[in-house]
């Protein structure tokens, strides 16, 4: 049964039965168990019928909730706009969509976008330009101008949630490149297509991470599956900064071209097993270079530590 399922809620005890001791259990007098009067005594209350708390009442574990957080309409848009830009997918001086066109693909007022946008504005990821040629452009990200000191210590500071993202990644991708192979259309192999041919030509190391992320993208959008798509997205998010300080020679550059052209040929020629396999190998080659750096960027922690000690 499902996370709200009855059997989980109710614990061991009878679904009868424990909500009948729970009601006739004699409640507490004051002064006892150290109860006081006034707004304290509730929640000493509610403490004492704790789950166990019952002499005869069968162990049941303690429920543990999260708290709603109620997203409102323009947050969503922004957040939205915001992780296309994350993930280097909008290149910076590019030009969102008119406001006519957000708020057809998002379904919102147009209040709602102008005030997703003037979120966006506030924390220096674009800017309203007027006049003839105006609209809202994105702004250069700090992270592609920041040096590399500056990534290295945010990536070291992170060291456990790159790992984890890194067994994660494991899991997904190759499982999601097999699906893509059995399910992906005309649409979704040109989209892959595009991706590959503008790594061939990126300019700069910023260009090629974008297309390198375009690629993982849509190889997650061939399954037509949503949930994959945002887990492959959630992972190159929280892996950018590490792969960024990868060394990008022309040897590595070959390499990661010829992975990704085995993952492309796999896919187009439906074959789930060629392409499972040549993701699996791409991305424990990525894989092994982000824990070699990992270790690189922690003695080189511990050296300068002991220098400055």
């Amino acid at each position: 049964m499902g996370p709200m399922g009855g059997s989980q809620l109710g614990g061991t005890c009878g679904a009868r039965e424990g909500c009948e001791e729970r009601r006739h259990h004699r409640r507490p007098n004051r002064g006892e168990q150290g109860l006081s009067t006034g707004p304290a005594k509730r929640e000493q209350v509610m403490m004492s019928y704790a789950p166990g708390s019952f002499p005869h009442q069968r162990s049941c574990p303690r429920m543990e909730f999260v708290p709603v957080h109620q997203v409102r309409a323009h947050e969503y848009v922004a957040e939205q706009i915001r992780r296309q830009i994350a993930l280097r997918l909008v290149r910076p001086g590019d030009a969102l969509p008119s406001e006519r066109e957000l708020v057809t693909v998002f379904g919102v007022a147009r209040r709602t976008v102008q005030q997703a946008l003037r979120v966006l504005d506030r924390e220096g990821l674009v800017v309203a330009r007027r006049g003839r040629f105006g609209g809202t452009f994105v702004l250069e990200s700090r992270d592609d101008t920041q040096s590399v000191d500056e990534l290295a210590s945010r990536v070291r500071r992170r060291r456990e949630e790159v790992l984890e993202l890194l067994d994660y990644r494991r899991l997904i991708e190759p499982g999601l490149t097999r699906v893509a192979a059995d399910l992906a259309s005309p649409t979704d192999l040109a989209a892959i297509d595009a991706a590959l041919r503008g790594m061939t030509i990126a300019r700069n190391e910023p260009e090629y991470m974008r297309f390198d992320t375009a690629f993982h993208v849509a190889v997650a959008e061939a399954t037509h599956n949503r949930h994959l798509v945002k887990a492959v997205e959630d992972t190159r998010m929280g892996l950018n900064d590490a792969l960024s300080l990868l060394p990008r020679t022309g040897t590595w550059r070959r390499c990661l071209s010829a992975q990704h052209d085995s993952i492309f040929a796999g896919i187009q020629a439906r074959h789930p097993d060629a392409a499972a396999a040549a993701a699996e190998a791409h991305v424990m080659n990525s894989d092994k270079g982000v824990r070699a750096l990992l270790i690189a960027l922690t003695v080189s922690n511990d050296i300068n530590g002991r220098r400055n000690a």
